[in-house]
């Protein structure tokens, strides 16, 4: 076997794994937030906005997600950010997965299956986060818009990242959407539990990169949906 085929074998097993790592992360992340809806104690920042529009409009959370990415995407033109793969991927795959779990697992009555239900979803999005992100496919449009706004007004992506979610939930709490202690705990818990995963899902071959990225700040690190 010469040097260059065994070279292109090693790069088609890359992206078949970097394929599987992104598909496998964007369907749990859609599972992680439907158990957070089934535990009712409060949801991450744009699924408050989701299932909000959800309660008015009637539509599914997940299709809701779906149309709410869509649109998300449609502001990276002014912006001029560029979707990859997994940036496309990330509007559908979440959406249809999040309503699969939905109709899959039913509601839970307890405090003690609540509680359960919201550190399940919250470690399974740490997992789902550090899958996509480490497969380095693109990011999702929300992040997508976060990154395009800090490059182009200057401003932190703390400051970026943090005035939208604050955005984003209050919208989604006029809506109807459910804020509460599994919101905090999730704003707190993301970003160790991502930066964990990202290091263990990083693909061979690029781990200098995937290192760069895993060792900033959360805020920089954590590109999710």
């Amino acid at each position: 076997m010469s040097i260059t085929t065994f070279a292109a074998g090693l790069r088609g097993r890359r992206l078949s794994r970097r394929l599987a790592q992104l598909y496998l992360g964007l369907a749990l992340y859609g599972v992680s937030s439907a158990l957070l809806v089934r535990g009712e104690l409060g949801l991450e920042p744009w699924g408050v906005l989701h299932q909000g529009l959800a309660e008015r409009t009637g539509l599914t959370i997940g299709v809701v997600s779906i149309i709410v990415g869509a649109v998300v995407l449609l502001l990276w033109i002014p912006i001029r950010q560029k979707p990859g793969l997994g940036t496309v991927s990330n509007v559908f795959v979440v959406g249809l997965a999040m309503d699969g779990t939905l109709a899959l697992v039913p509601e839970v009555d307890g405090v003690a299956g609540h509680i359960a239900l919201l550190v399940l979803g919250i470690l399974l999005n740490g997992v789902a986060t550090g899958l996509y992100i480490a497969a380095r496919l693109g990011p999702g449009p929300r992040d997508g818009l976060m990154t395009g706004l800090h490059r182009i007004t200057g401003r932190s992506i703390r400051l970026v990242r943090t005035a939208i979610e604050i955005g984003v939930v209050a919208s989604g709490f006029l809506l109807g959407g459910s804020v509460g202690v599994g919101t905090v705990l999730y704003a707190l818990a993301i970003g160790p539990l991502a930066q964990f995963f990202l290091r263990r899902f990083a693909v061979p071959g690029q781990e200098e990169s995937s290192t760069a990225v895993a060792s900033g700040t959360p805020e920089q690190a954590i590109l999710r949906r």
